[in-house]
């Protein structure tokens, strides 16, 4: 009697689950809707903890609620915890499950996982690839969720996803949060790429001396793109259909490079066979761009300040000044204040560059500008190289938001670039991970048992070659079988390295 109780206490639980599951799809508008879903996501698993976001763009968080977090919890949740676990779940379209965050191999490296002692959770897409949102649900206290609560969970977000879909499509489009569209509409850039606020500083302080014939100098860490946004002052001023010349001051000895920068008359040097203009000659009417002024010499400085004021230069073995139209721009990674101080720079130098500088932010300090940047780089080395057109995926631009970049910009871009080149040597139309860090996955060693999430990955492994081999590798069927899309299975067979056999 007590056993049949129980069942019938079971199905009543059930019977009532799914019908405020259906209740909630009269809700005509999203915040109801979520804070209605999250309290009883809660209630149904015995969690402590909620959260709910949903994608109104396709990649960034348009709605969100938190369920048992004040509003300082909800940020931290936003801040941190879905760059995590959230974003993992979102990346990869399926359901991740932990008894214990900080236990476990997958997660317990995320920053957000240690700063707030993580234990169990579940975390389930919202829609199918790309899923339009997530659910998290967290309990505090470690051990596993119930295949119960796991069943009841995933078929909440399946009903709740076309529901939030719905009331997505009757929101008006969300403007992307670019800092920099008012200043792109006076600064015309469209090689340098971002939408950061950082960046948006940078852009603004440009289009303010671009159009006056002031000398400009740069600085910043090296990587940062400091060449890229000298050529758009230019382009932007009153000399951009005149002569744009680089001179690397890094790159020549001090010899060389008075020769180079100012060239020589016949006869100056044992090699000056015959009159050679020198940069500043070649750029008359123009910019000359002098990258690295920092290494400069102390003699070569001199010369520099000289040009600088009188706006005139010796040529080696000249007799007279020759007179100077030229403008000057100037980058520099290194500190010049520390140089000055270290009776390397020039003070009077110093001051006669640093009038109205520009300083130009590490990627660390525009990191929201990444997976744009990435998604640029991508396109135009598929262009430079004539590939097929290839696209991150979202795993990739994940571990790419996550990275350290000491290179800035141009280790990104060359990181992107090699992981172009192998993502089209595999023959896959995405650019996965491995691509990107290819030292990145680790394999067990013989006397260590292999974690959790390798375990999974030769699993995976294993079940797609078979069931390649099985249907005589034909896509189309093992597609049909294991209810993939094609152009999916062609991905698991790039990103797991397979290759039929002859």
């Amino acid at each position: 009697m007590s056993s049949h109780a129980g069942e019938s206490g079971r199905l009543s639980s059930e019977r009532d689950y799914y019908r405020r599951l259906l209740d909630l799809g009269g809700q005509d508008e999203l915040g109801p809707l979520l804070e209605g879903a999250l309290a009883l996501a809660v209630e149904i698993i015995g969690a402590e903890i909620a959260y709910l976001e949903l994608h109104d763009d396709g990649d960034s968080p348009g709605f969100w609620r938190g369920h048992g977090l004040d509003t300082a919890g909800v940020e931290a949740v936003r801040a941190s915890i879905s760059h995590g676990i959230i974003a993992r779940a979102i990346a990869g379209g399926e359901t991740l499950e932990t008894e214990s965050a900080t236990d476990d191999a997958r997660f317990a490296h995320f920053g957000s996982v240690r700063d707030h002692g993580i234990q169990a959770v579940l975390c389930v897409p919202i829609g199918k690839q790309p899923p339009i949102g997530v659910l998290y649900v967290q309990r505090r206290e470690p051990g596993a969720f119930s295949a119960t609560d796991r069943e009841r969970i995933e078929l909440f977000a399946r009903q709740l996803a076309p529901l939030a879909d719905r009331l997505l499509g009757q929101r008006p489009a969300r403007t992307e949060n670019d800092h920099t569209r008012d200043v792109r509409t006076r600064f015309h850039c469209p090689e340098i790429v971002g939408r950061s606020e950082a960046l948006a500083q940078v852009l603004q302080q440009a289009a303010l001396v671009a159009p006056l014939d002031l000398d400009i100098l740069m600085t910043g860490p090296s990587g940062t793109g400091k060449t890229a946004l000298a050529r758009a002052i230019v382009a932007n001023g009153k000399r951009a259909n005149a002569p744009f010349v680089v001179l690397n001051c890094a790159a020549l000895p001090d010899p060389l490079l008075e020769n180079e920068l100012y060239g020589a008359e016949r006869g100056a040097h044992s090699t000056a066979t015959r009159r050679t203009p020198g940069k500043v000659a070649v750029a008359d009417g123009g910019t000359l761009f002098l990258d690295e002024v920092g290494e400069l010499s102390l003699a070569a400085q001199a010369k520099l300040l000289h040009l600088l004021q009188a706006r005139e230069y010796h040529p080696l073995g000249a007799t007279a000044a020759v007179k100077a139209n030229v403008r000057i721009l100037s980058a520099t990674n290194a500190d010049l204040r520390q140089r000055v101080a270290a009776r390397q720079f020039r003070e009077d130098l110093y001051y006669r560059l640093h009038v109205l500088p520009i300083g130009l932010p590490s990627l660390a300090e525009r990191r929201d500008d990444i997976p744009q940047l990435a998604a640029h780089i991508c396109r135009a080395a598929c262009q430079r190289h004539g590939f097929p057109t290839l696209t991150l995926a979202r795993r990739a631009t994940l571990a790419c938001c996550e990275a350290a970049w000491p290179g800035n910009v141009r280790e990104l871009a060359n990181a992107i670039e090699a992981a172009v080149v192998r993502a089209n040597g595999d023959g896959s139309a995405l650019v996965l991970e491995h691509h990107v860090f290819p030292h990145a996955a680790r394999s067990p060693t013989p006397s260590a048992p292999a974690t959790y999430h390798e375990a999974t990955e030769q699993f995976q492994r294993r079940y797609l070659r078979e069931s390649l081999e099985a249907n005589n590798w034909n896509i189309a069927e093992t597609a049909r079988q294991l209810d993939l899309a094609r152009s999916h299975v062609y991905s698991l067979i790039a990103e797991h390295k397979l290759h039929r056999e002859s």
